[in-house]
């Protein structure tokens, strides 16, 4: 139901980061950031489209479902830090792996 929090988060940090004019140099990992942003939002996106379709999401304050309930904010909590957060990094390892491997074809070592 809040899964989509912990990239969110994320997609808003690399946001700023790419906005803030911080300088790529000869780092890939900066040079590619906007993929990872590009990813995260749409990630972000998907996920919200999701929740409003199974009525996990509502128009409507709380607008988390869960927040209804007694005790619904501890098992919001628990699905941002158990699901949103391992998404998010699992995503962003991606990423890091698709630089390291686009890096590696795009500018081969002449040993």
């Amino acid at each position: 139901m809040a899964c989509f929090i912990a990239p969110l988060v994320e997609a808003i940090a690399v946001t700023a980061i790419r906005k803030s004019g911080l300088k790529a140099g000869n780092s890939p990992f900066l040079h590619r950031l906007p993929d990872l942003e590009k990813m995260l939002w749409g990630g972000t996106l998907m996920l919200i489209v999701d929740h409003v379709i199974n009525g996990e999401l509502t128009w409507a304050f709380p607008f988390f479902t869960a927040l209804t309930q007694t005790g619904g904010a501890a098992v919001m909590w628990r699905e941002i830090l158990t699901v949103g957060v391992p998404m998010a990094l699992v995503l962003t390892a991606a990423w890091a792996v698709w630089v390291v491997v686009k890096e590696k074809i795009l500018l081969p070592t002449n040993n």
